[in-house]
């Protein structure tokens, strides 16, 4: 059966809801960010208990389609954005989202925004602002490759939208010298 699951944002997700699943003597045949595949299928009792031990570690199961795919949205914008370099993406990150949820962006758009209350594009920006913030916490690039590897068209526009975001200029923020990330799956609006 395979479970989809929200608020699946990084490794540690994955692991932990392997872990959970194992716990619960599943067999975990697959596991993405989103969803997981397990044998043999959950009886109605089981479901619930899953998710509840779910529920309990930040998770959350969706029944509902829609739900499923602005999930799957987030999903693809977080592995882009967090998971690979945006210089060398070949196409624009909308066109991408679109490929890789195999939907039409204009009806992925309208249905992202009523589920969450902000565009597609608002959620990207939060994204990369909070990236921009990882990178520049890690002091390994200066703002010029931080603004390449992020497929920025300058240092003045990523600059611009991360004051717009954080109410702070880049330098700024690093010369505050503390961390004012917040977490993949609170990044809203």
């Amino acid at each position: 059966m395979l479970l989809h699951i929200k608020n699946m944002v990084c490794e540690r997700c994955i692991t932990a809801v392997r872990h959970q699943m194992e716990n619960m003597n599943f067999l975990v045949v697959d596991i993405t960010l989103g969803t997981v595949q397990i044998q043999p299928e959950p009886e109605d009792r089981q479901l619930q208990n899953i998710a509840s031990s779910l529920r309990i570690l930040g998770f959350e199961l969706m029944d509902k389609e829609k739900d499923q795919l602005v999930e799957r949205i987030k999903t693809v914008i977080i592995e882009i954005v967090h998971y690979s370099d945006l210089a060398n993406l070949n196409q624009s990150l909308i066109s991408t989202i679109a490929m890789r949820v195999n939907r039409d962006y204009t009806f992925l758009s309208r249905l992202f925004s009523d589920s969450e209350g902000l565009t597609i594009e608002k959620f990207i920006i939060h994204q990369k602002i909070e990236k921009v913030k990882e990178l520049i916490e890690y002091g390994e690039l200066n703002l010029n490759e931080i603004s390449m590897k992020m497929g920025y068209s300058s240092n003045a526009h990523l600059s611009a939208q991360f004051k717009a975001i954080t109410g702070l200029a880049p330098s700024k923020y690093k010369a505050e010298g503390k961390s004012l990330r917040t977490p993949i799956d609170k990044i809203k609006n």
